[in-house]
């Protein structure tokens, strides 16, 4: 630092503000500091900072299967969200959901140079089975842990309903569903939403079929759906599952809306640029990553007790030309 504030013609004390990224320096003045910076390839001492300030700035994340589309959007939301307050984020992508493997992963992020945790969806971990460090705070995007860690969540059991009513306003005698893996926390909700709907309006519940969120998944179960031409309406877990299962349904000469209607979930970009364009539920991953992130800094920050918080972020049904009334 003396040797930045020497090369820059400043005091030590100015070099450490525009560290800090301080308002009150002017902006020639820290272009200067930077410039030396960059020069002598100097940069904060972070463990230092961490000493001093309280914080190192730093937010860590625990996600499950990051090639799906639902952790990978809330991930890359978790990160925008932890920028624009100045935080960076150290990510790990743990290969099962099981309990042991997450109290792991959460094991060797709290021995790092974190000021807390973001866990995205812990599936088969529950509050008594994944162990957190007390004095580490913790946001979780699972409904399951309120009471023990604020959470925020999309709220699945709603998009699905819509979906579902959506469809049966149109006059489907019932519909079908294409559901996402058992051991996924969304998959369940969206299923159990699913069989709720149906049964209140007295329509028959058919047998799930279940893929595994890739568009690979939707076209084979889609096979099986298409050859049965009591199938007019099918629900799908997701937009990728849904994508599959239309050219399974092309394929099999059953046109979409023609002869069956499909609805997607997750609202990705891809499902406006189908054929038909994808009736689906959309999530605001945004919105989602967001708050994941505020209410982990109003712990850091602020030191507020939040364990009761549990923020439920609106869906929206988007309709579009994959979805009609049945044929006479």
């Amino acid at each position: 630092m003396t040797d930045v504030a020497a090369l820059a013609g400043v005091s030590a004390q100015t070099v450490s503000r525009v560290a800090r990224d301080e308002p009150t320096v002017r902006q020639e003045t820290a272009s200067r500091v930077r410039a030396a910076m960059e020069q002598l390839g100097y940069t904060p001492n972070r463990a230092a900072r961490a000493l001093r300030y309280g914080r190192f700035r730093t937010v860590g994340m625990i996600a499950h299967r990051l090639a799906r589309t639902g952790e990978s959007r809330t991930v890359e939301a978790v990160v925008e969200a932890a920028q624009a307050e100045g935080y960076t984020v150290t990510l790990v992508d743990v290969a099962s959901p099981a309990p042991d493997e997450m109290s792991a992963a959460v094991a060797r992020l709290s021995h790092q140079d974190i000021d807390g945790l973001i866990i995205v969806r812990a599936e088969t971990a529950t509050p008594d089975t994944l162990a957190l460090p007390s004095h580490l705070p913790v946001v979780v995007s699972d409904s399951r842990f309120v009471g023990h860690h604020p959470a925020v969540g999309a709220d699945q059991a709603g998009g699905a309903r819509a979906a579902v009513g959506h469809l049966l306003a149109l006059g489907h005698r019932t519909v079908h569903h294409l559901a996402g893996p058992a051991d996924s926390t969304p998959a369940r909700q969206r299923e159990e939403a699913w069989r709720e709907m149906l049964e209140a309006a007295g329509a028959a519940v058919p047998a799930v079929v279940r893929g595994d969120w890739t568009a690979a998944s939707g076209y084979a179960t889609g096979t099986g759906l298409a050859a049965d031409p009591e199938v007019t309406a099918v629900f799908a877990a997701n937009d990728e599952m849904a994508a599959g299962l239309v050219r399974a349904l092309h394929e099999a000469g059953r046109p979409v809306p023609g002869e069956v209607s499909v609805v997607g979930f997750d609202g990705i970009e891809l499902s406006a640029q189908l054929w038909p364009p994808l009736t689906t539920v959309a999530q605001d991953f945004g919105e989602i990553g967001r708050q994941l992130v505020d209410l982990l800094l109003r712990q850091v920050r602020d030191d507020e007790d939040l364990q009761d918080t549990h923020s439920v972020v609106p869906v929206r049904l988007v309709e579009r030309a994959s979805t009609a009334p049945p044929r006479p």
